[in-house]
């Protein structure tokens, strides 16, 4: 199969669920035998590479601002596409999904597939205008494309009530690397086990300012062991303003440790030792962050927003979203339960190992790609393109 993806910001991924999503999802379907197209933001992608581990890369510019950087590419890339022969085009993201009818209507014989992996327009840093537009994608998302894929069943479940959208539910996965290493941590001063962390990009939605203040309770009370820190891992995306309220608010908090994106070595060393992990969001898809920690068997403290509690089931401590006073009390009874840290850890990485395993996601997404191609499509199968048929 000749197979396009358009929506994400590029790979290899240095920040962003969908853009890990797309990496992790392409990679293995070109290692699988197929051409596989990623559309990649100049801004985002370097310039020079043209091709990722067997997937070949399409640069294209965008307008780099918060509100056209996403749908200016967007536009770009479907334009490229309707004037190349691909049997598959998969959008990503209900914002970019917004234009995936300009396929429908001009390639009918081009299987068009969307995947919805969060409700974007739930974020605090878009406006009126902005919200309405990501509306009009969620609404494109789930009645344009031959088959819609959410990564939640949350997510199929809202989509079908409200569009009759009968979606596929093929979940995000998680990449689990320990490393027994701690050199990476002594650049941030950090000590095995002897931190709590969140990885996260830095968005207003994503909760982050919860953490701080649950954190900073605790240690204005005593009940943080000497020693013991707050990791945040992250950047923001056109959120300074955010950036810095945070920053303002662990200003002399020495124990609150402010590392920028990590990825990589430094990445896998960071998860590797922490003693627990926080996901406080408000909104989320389904949180590829929190499925890695819970893959390298960290005990996980979750907001109780369905989409954390659909990849916990039961491997996590549950606390009320925004509820400040109940974070801080469930982060207080597992610094003081380190046995009970280490049977939420084993839970979390026997779930992610049998149902959010990256493999096998790429393979169900395949399948689907062959059923499609199989259901009507009125043209060649990649095999008979391939033998000249």
């Amino acid at each position: 199969m000749r197979i396009a993806f358009i929506g994400q910001k590029g790979i290899p991924a240095s920040m962003g669920g969908v853009e890990k999503h797309v990496e992790e999802l392409a990679t293995r379907l070109a290692s699988y035998g197929h051409e596989v197209f990623v559309y990649v933001r100049d801004n985002y992608t370097d310039k020079k590479l043209e091709n990722y581990q067997g997937v070949k890369l399409i640069h294209l510019p965008s307008i780099s601002t918060k509100h056209l950087d996403a749908i200016s590419h967007t536009f770009l890339a479907t334009i490229h596409a309707l004037f190349h022969k691909y049997d598959i085009v998969h959008y990503q993201a209900i914002g970019p999904s917004f234009l995936s009818w300009m396929i429908k209507f001009f390639k009918r014989k081009t299987v068009l597939l969307a995947t919805y992996h969060c409700q974007d327009y739930n974020h605090q840093k878009w406006g009126r205008l902005a919200r309405f537009s990501l509306k009009m994608g969620e609404w494109m998302t789930c009645r344009v494309p031959d088959k819609t894929i959410t990564v939640s069943r949350e997510l199929a479940r809202y989509a079908f009530q409200k569009y009759g959208a009968k979606a596929a539910v093929i979940p995000n996965g998680a990449n689990v690397e320990y490393d027994a290493g701690t050199e990476k941590l002594a650049e941030f001063g950090l000590k095995d086990k002897k931190y709590i962390l969140a990885v996260t990009r830095l968005i207003k939605h994503k909760g982050v300012h919860y953490l701080i203040e649950a954190f900073k309770r605790l240690e204005d009370t005593g009940k943080i062991p000497n020693g013991m820190k707050l990791v945040i891992a992250g950047e923001g995306f056109h959120t300074d303003d955010y950036v810095k309220y945070l920053k303002t608010i662990s200003q002399n908090r020495k124990n609150i440790i402010f590392t920028g994106a990590l990825k990589g070595k430094t990445l896998g060393q960071i998860f590797s030792h922490a003693y627990l992990f926080v996901q406080p969001s408000e909104y989320e898809g389904l949180s590829i962050a929190l499925l890695e920690a819970m893959g390298y068997g960290l005990a996980a403290i979750v907001s109780d927003i369905k989409e954390n509690t659909e990849a916990a089931a039961g491997a996590a401590l549950i606390f009320k979203n925004k509820d400040v006073s109940d974070l801080a009390g469930k982060l207080s009874y597992l610094i003081n339960k380190p046995s009970e840290v280490e049977r939420l850890g084993k839970l979390g990485a026997e779930r992610v190992k049998n149902e959010y395993s990256w493999n096998s996601i790429a393979r169900k997404t395949e399948s689907l790609y062959f059923d499609l191609l199989s259901k009507g499509k009125e043209i060649y199968s990649w095999r008979d393109r391939k033998s000249g048929k």
